[in-house]
């Protein structure tokens, strides 16, 4: 976490919303370059000013900004929104928040009561965090309110998770079926057996050092195919870790190597020395030993596991079952933040 005094940004109840929306962890939404295109757009008509109203409960455009520079931060490298993604990251940010006060909303309706030794042994947390923290000692008692009644909301959702996702473990019929329904996650992929006779340059090494390498690879390779012994040459030549065990690599899952390594690959037949291939690493030369294909597990194998992703499918359904349920029935309300004041609303 970051000391306290770069959290506040607007206002210290923004940053405290941030808190909760993002799932309770403290992320700093730390102000931005002006004008920044991947920042949300400053408040226009005062830090009050709506930006969206849920079921009568207002979130203040201020509320928005933080949480989005601060989901910003979270979810991307230096903040920075990938070209062509900014309208599905800002569709995204207003649906969490939206969601958040829906989910407060069914929990205290449903009368869960928040877990005060929970909550408690959370804000100790904080005030252990930030103890030797001046802005927080001045300003402690203005915050903590804030902090206790998110963190409180926090609580209830997660307690509300809980209970919607406490089903019944699926029959036995349910989870042959759901295996039957799902192969792809009970194939065990095809393997590869490979060796490999690794000549290391240093990745920074000048041109001719890596043409030497690949000199060397391609003389080490003609006399494989004459019938030099993959594993001899390997034991003498090869810098690899693997090269005492004759290069042996074992088997390798497919998707465990690289696009590039793996199409080449798949291009030889069992009991084939592959050309040599450049690497990061340097050049590299690969025989291939066998090929086992793939195969589907049979069902008695793989039935807690089956068993488990099945609950876990009916869990997640639940779920967001609940989260559609919620939105389609409250009132929401947008108000385009881009517009003056008085603008229209959508829904």
């Amino acid at each position: 976490m970051k000391p306290i005094s770069q959290i506040i940004r607007k206002s210290i109840s923004a940053s405290l919303l941030a808190i909760f929306f993002l799932g309770g962890n403290v992320i700093a939404a730390d102000a931005a370059p002006a004008q920044s295109p991947t920042q949300a757009p400053p408040p226009q008509h005062g830090e009050e000013t709506p930006y969206a109203t849920v079921n009568g409960q207002v979130i203040t455009i201020s509320e928005y900004a933080n949480f989005f520079n601060a989901a910003l931060r979270q979810k991307f490298y230096h903040g920075q929104v990938p070209e062509g993604q900014m309208a599905e990251v800002r569709e995204q940010v207003t649906d969490k928040m939206v969601l958040r006060i829906l989910l407060t909303e069914e929990a205290k309706r449903r009368k869960l009561v928040p877990d005060e030794k929970k909550i408690a042994e959370t804000i100790a947390g904080y005030e252990a965090q930030y103890a030797a923290s001046p802005f927080w000692k001045e300003n402690r008692e203005r915050l903590l309110p804030g902090l206790r009644a998110q963190i409180t909301g926090q609580n209830l959702v997660e307690q509300l998770e809980k209970s919607v996702r406490a089903l019944p473990d699926p029959t036995d019929a349910e989870v042959k079926q759901f295996y039957a329904a799902h192969p792809e996650l009970f194939t065990e992929p095809e393997k590869l057996r490979l060796s490999v006779i690794l000549l290391a340059v240093d990745p920074s090494s000048p041109k001719e050092v890596w043409d030497k390498a690949r000199a060397e690879a391609q003389a080490l390779y003609e006399r494989l195919r004459g019938g030099a012994d993959f594993a001899e040459a390997a034991r003498i030549h090869s810098s690899g870790k693997e090269a005492g065990e004759g290069g042996d690599l074992g088997y390798v899952h497919r998707g465990m190597l690289p696009d590039t390594l793996q199409e080449k690959i798949d291009e030889l037949k069992v009991g084939v020395v592959a050309e040599p291939i450049t690497i990061l690493e340097g050049v590299a030369i690969f025989y291939l030993k066998d090929r086992r294909v793939a195969q589907l597990r049979a069902f008695a194998d793989v039935t807690e596991r089956a068993r488990g992703l099945a609950r876990r499918e009916r869990e997640d359904a639940a779920w967001s079952a609940l989260h559609a349920s919620l939105k389609a029935g409250a009132d929401i309300k947008i108000h385009d933040k881009m517009k003056p004041a008085g603008g229209e609303e959508r829904r």
